[in-house]
């Protein structure tokens, strides 16, 4: 068993019950957290030089050989989710240290932050259906716990429409799972992938597909069922935010791509082509939502739905270049989704509020925060050479290529509609000057929290230059990706230890 594969678990879990074990606010605690997101990107790199040189990896829990036991599975797309989510907990566990304030440290913040983590790695990683589930019930315990973390007003009602959503997503999956094992024995992702080939009533496979894309659509956000997602994330503090934003919605992407790829391929004419209709109607509704907000958080939100569409699109496509671009854009968006609330937070701190209408004159007082938010807004819009541009790219060439000519021209529109709402955000925040009804905050920010507040904002915008720039490296990843994806032989062979 390589080590490899579990470490991304155990890391997080060890750090959350390290933290728990020191509660309270103590600096020593917070040197913990950092640590341990630290240890968690060190182990995924590991994790994915190990898949680029080796191929797929799997380790069997107890020994106990698949489909039997418990399984864990990394291939290109699981190795790079958990690299990005590494990513992301260096950079919201330094920028927490400046965000989240004691009362919400004692109760728990940080433990509560790498329990979330856990289940994150843990449902990229899984090779089974049902262990899915169960590491997206600790996923949800913990961002609950997060999301009324200090019980505020607001941070209840967003919570109490987030929690009912995601309960009726979890039944809905439950039910699927139920379905699936009383037709094919089995819940192993790979003997799946060999078991569904042997049902005769595919009429019901295809219902059971589509109670999997509703389970899995509401934890994406897809259209019709996004509405608790605006509802809830402007809610908590913007640490929580930023990593709400980055990872959760991914997670039920990568959820669709894994099981719409490897289990449900029988009529892809049918589960696929409604997948691409409800990818163009998710990119409309959300991009329309955000163009309509004034609280930089909300427009956030809105555009987090837009671009789960672009991310469904790929799969839909069910092509090389689309899945291609779908692998692409989930590591493009996660990091500059993530920067783009950290940013909000800053512009909270330094202007006294969200709302675009008491904001303003932040690119007179603070030009450096300016450019660190034209990085990721532009690459969000998909300016080249920036890794958005590449993303979108990559998705209307795939839209071209099977002639899905009018994929192609909503895709364009929206990033179109998206430019708008990034220059309404630059334009009211950042360029005109600050109202005279706005006071200037009276408790400024100290050097120390700017810094540690500036530091994450600076790393991802670098990163998201590195992608843009030198794309061929990432490029390639993503295409190795696919075609892992579209050979799902490959994934069986290497779980079962023998060709499907």
């Amino acid at each position: 068993m390589s080590w490899a594969l579990v470490l991304p678990i155990l890391v997080p879990l060890a750090t959350a019950l390290l933290c728990f074990a020191l509660r309270g606010p103590s600096a020593l605690q917070r040197s913990v957290s950092v640590a341990g997101a630290l240890a968690l990107l060190a182990v995924a790199v590991v994790l994915l030089r190990e898949v680029l040189g080796g191929g797929i990896l799997v380790a069997q829990m107890g020994d106990w050989p698949a489909p039997f036991g418990i399984s864990l599975v990394a291939d290109r797309l699981a190795a790079v989710m958990v690299v990005i989510t590494g990513v992301v907990a260096v950079a919201v566990a330094v920028y927490a240290l400046a965000d989240i304030d004691e009362r919400r440290q004692r109760y728990g913040f940080h433990p509560l932050f790498h329990i979330l983590l856990t289940g994150i790695c843990g449902a990229f990683l899984t090779g089974d259906l049902f262990n899915l589930y169960v590491w997206f019930e600790v996923m949800l315990i913990a961002s609950f716990a997060l999301l009324v973390l200090g019980g505020e007003r607001a941070q209840i009602d967003g919570a109490v429409k987030y929690v009912a959503l995601n309960l009726v997503s979890t039944v809905m999956f439950l039910s699927a799972v139920g379905l699936l094992y009383g037709m094919t024995g089995t819940l192993n992702m790979a003997e799946l992938s060999v078991r569904v080939r042997e049902v005769e009533n595919t009429g019901l496979l295809s219902a059971v597909a589509m109670l999997f894309l509703v389970a899995f659509g509401i934890k994406a956000a897809i259209f019709p069922l996004f509405f608790w997602l605006p509802a809830a994330y402007h809610t908590p503090p913007v640490a929580v935010s930023a990593v709400f934003s980055a990872l959760l919605t991914k997670v039920g992407v990568y959820a669709l791509i894994r099981v719409f790829t490897l289990i449900f391929t029988h009529d892809v004419g049918y589960t696929h082509t409604t997948m691409l209709i409800v990818a163009a109607l998710t990119m409309v509704t959300g991009v329309l939502g955000a163009a309509a907000q004034t609280e930089i958080r909300r427009i956030l939100s809105f555009h987090i739905i837009s671009q789960i569409g672009y991310m469904i699109l790929g799969l839909a496509l069910f092509t090389p270049l689309g899945l291609m671009g779908a692998v692409f854009y989930l590591v493009h968006h996660i990091i500059v989704k993530a920067n783009l609330f950290l940013v909000s937070g800053v512009a909270n701190r330094l202007g006294g509020s969200f709302d675009l209408n008491a904001l303003g004159g932040l690119y007179a007082e603070r030009g450096w925060l300016a450019i660190l938010f034209l990085i990721p807004a532009f690459s969000l819009a998909g300016f080249p050479p920036l890794s958005g541009f590449w993303a979108k790219l990559l998705l209307i060439q795939a839209s071209i290529e099977i002639e899905a000519y009018w994929v192609a021209a909503v895709a364009l529109v929206v990033g179109l509609l998206t430019i708008y709402s990034m220059t309404k955000i630059w334009n009211q925040a950042f360029w005109r000057p600050r109202p005279d009804s706005t006071p200037v905050p009276a408790v400024p920010v100290s050097r120390g929290d700017l810094l540690l507040l500036t530091l994450p904002i600076a790393g991802m915008a670098a990163l998201t230059l590195v992608i843009g720039i030198w794309v061929q490296p990432f490029l390639t990843v993503a295409t190795e990706a696919a075609a892992e994806l579209l050979d799902p032989g490959v994934y069986v062979a290497a779980v079962l230890g023998r060709a499907p």
